[in-house]
């Protein structure tokens, strides 16, 4: 076991660190420049939500699946190969001249950020148990930055081109890939490794259906997933919303999801602490979700600047609340060794979710205007918020033995 006091092994953790920000970084980098790509490949609505949902479905076939072949040949060489094709994922989008090129680069990006297992697998297999949930704090700590300062990075950069940002993440990232080869070690013993992958390779979609089978945490994944289809459907037409009625910037528009995540990183990082010391978590779901509902209700329609400004934070604040209350919920529903297993069937809804809005968005902004998406998802967080109002105290709940071992794999 490594020890995280030295300062050798200090840059290690910082390696993981930086790899985990990079893959937000890639995830989010796309968005704003939507607009400019539809302009100049002709691509539509419906293909711009494609570009961002590509991403989403490869994260979620290759998760799982970077997660198992670490268990076998260890997670040095797998962070090392996924930080090889979001090089190159970066690589492509700076370098992209037309929709194929564009498409290659986030499905590349997809695979490669897929790593988020490995690295917490690399937190857990260099930390005791005293120590763990401080290491793991260090990938929610990355997610947080990455999420903050991914949209001010692109701002800054659209300035000197559409491809700057591209190349800039590629800079961090192969410099973090060349650090790796060099720095990080081996963390998973020889002796634990498995000698092959098991005969039969599930999938967490496979075991979602015994999880929905359970009236209690069946309610709670569907308002997670709501929850994160309204986010991602916003996500993916704001930057379009913005350019077209608004007639904002690229940089602009990189400047508003900044301020969304600082919002959000905010809530998450300090107030909902406080907010559930005071409310029940029924209570501060239900109020996320109006949140949230308020702010795609009103959108579409903030005029001047200042109300929109309005709108996008009851957006993210209403996120901030919503997203850690139903994480929090959704394992105290499970079985006291099952609840890895249950979080993880919610992560794989939540990917669902980030591949079915984008193609909704994208769907309805062509086909019913710009307001649509904002007005269908709107409504559908009014119906969450009702929905909360059933949720009742946490019973823990036996998950099925596919899950667990999935969970454990």
């Amino acid at each position: 076991m490594i020890e995280p006091d030295s300062r050798s092994d200090r840059s290690v953790l910082s390696i993981i660190f930086v790899t985990v920000f990079v893959d937000l970084l890639g995830f989010g980098i796309v968005i704003p420049l939507l607009p400019y790509y539809a302009e100049t490949f002709h691509a539509s609505g419906f293909v711009a939500g494609a570009v961002v949902a590509s991403y989403s479905a490869m994260q979620f076939v290759f998760a799982p699946l970077w997660g198992r072949l670490s268990d076998r040949v260890g997670r040095r060489p797998v962070i090392l190969i996924s930080l090889v094709a979001s090089t190159a994922s970066y690589v492509l989008f700076a370098a992209a001249n037309g929709l194929g090129l564009l498409f290659a680069s986030r499905l590349l990006a997809g695979a490669g950020g897929a790593n988020i297992p490995v690295a917490q697998a690399f937190i857990a297999d260099t930390t005791s148990e005293r120590d763990r949930a401080k290491g793991m704090g260090l990938i929610g700590a990355a997610f947080g930055l990455g999420f903050t300062f991914r949209p001010a990075i692109g701002g800054l950069l659209a300035a000197h081109g559409h491809w700057a940002p591209g190349a800039a993440a590629a800079v961090i990232c192969g410099i973090n890939l060349v650090l790796a080869f060099w720095r990080l070690p081996e963390s998973l013993p020889q002796a634990e490794k498995r000698p092959r992958l098991a005969a039969k390779l599930s999938h967490p979609v496979f075991e979602l259906a015994g999880a929905l089978r359970r009236p209690g945490l069946a309610l709670l994944l569907a308002l997670f997933a709501a929850a994160v289809f309204s986010f991602s459907t916003m996500e993916t037409t704001l930057s379009l919303l913005c350019a077209s009625s608004f007639h904002l910037s690229a940089t602009q528009i990189y400047w508003l999801f900044g301020y969304m995540g600082l919002l959000t990183s905010l809530v998450q990082g300090g107030l909902i602490g406080r907010l559930s010391q005071r409310f029940s978590e029924r209570h501060l779901t239900v109020g996320g979700c109006g949140l949230l509902a308020l702010g795609l209700l009103a959108t579409p329609f903030a005029r001047p600047v200042l109300y929109l400004l309005l709108a996008l934070a009851s957006l993210a604040v209403g996120q901030g609340i919503t997203s850690p209350t139903l994480a929090s919920l959704i394992s105290k529903a499970s079985g006291a060794g099952e609840q890895g297993g249950v979080l993880g069937l919610s992560q794989s809804l939540g990917s669902l979710a980030r591949i079915l809005g984008p193609l909704w968005g994208g769907l309805l902004f062509d086909g019913a205007g710009p307001s649509a998406p904002y007005v269908t998802t709107g409504l559908l967080m009014v119906v969450a918020g009702v929905w909360a109002l059933r949720i009742a105290a946490p019973v823990p709940v036996e998950m099925p033995a596919a899950a667990s071992a999935g969970a454990s794999s």
